[in-house]
């Protein structure tokens, strides 16, 4: 048999030789137990301790969460109240910056009824503003702030087809530009389902008061 390395040997704990040894090893075992039943009844009076603060913590939490609940959908009301005449002229609009643009549609949704909010950002996969109707129906919205000239071309449908109804769960997508449309975006879109609103019915939309409800292409 091969016998193990010396440097082995050194490492193993070596077992109590004489009756002295015995003696400090079984006090010293003894005070490891006194410490370790010591640390598990602190433990458990910690723990019994928690159970009577842990259900006040609870009702304060939920109370909390009520109350800020309660305070949200308040601000959604006044907020559609304040939005239920909303009218912006093309002029406004072309004034405003992107950012700007993107929160003047989650503002027009708002004023169709739509509890939409503002999601614009980089990496925002396609989605300006997103918002569910009274009838629960999710309703996405890339939003193309340009010059009156610029046309948003099919690039753009193909990305909010893509990620619309999979990262989204949009029932309703839709491109709204204060510019126009090239006419392959136009029938790519008619063809797949993404609607499109062009300056003319941003126009209809934002100016005049008509339901985007009704603009459904």
């Amino acid at each position: 048999m091969t016998r193990r390395p010396a440097r082995w040997r050194t490492l193993l704990p070596r077992p109590p030789r004489h009756r002295n040894e015995r003696i400090a090893a079984g006090i010293a075992a003894l005070f490891g137990f006194l410490i370790v039943l010591q640390l598990a009844r602190a433990a458990l009076g910690a723990l019994l301790q928690a159970w009577y603060v842990l259900p006040a913590l609870a009702a304060a939490a939920a109370a909390v969460c009520v109350v800020l609940w309660v305070r949200r959908r308040a601000a959604g009301r006044a907020r559609a109240l304040r939005l239920k005449d909303l009218r912006l002229t093309l002029a406004d609009l072309d004034a405003l910056d992107p950012t700007q643009f993107e929160l003047a549609v989650r503002d027009l949704m708002i004023r169709d009824g739509i509890t939409a909010r503002h999601v614009g950002q980089r990496g925002d996969q396609a989605a300006d503003a997103v918002g569910r109707d009274t009838a629960g129906w999710m309703f996405v919205a890339q939003c193309k702030h340009t010059t009156v000239a610029g046309r948003v071309v099919s690039r753009t449908m193909y990305e909010v087809k893509g990620t619309a109804g999979p990262v989204h769960g949009a029932d309703i997508a839709f491109v709204v530009t204060n510019g126009g449309f090239t006419r392959d975006a136009k029938t790519w879109g008619e063809t797949n389902l993404i609607h499109w609103l062009d300056r003319d019915k941003l126009r209809l939309w934002a100016e005049h008061g008509t339901s985007y409800y009704s603009r459904r292409s």
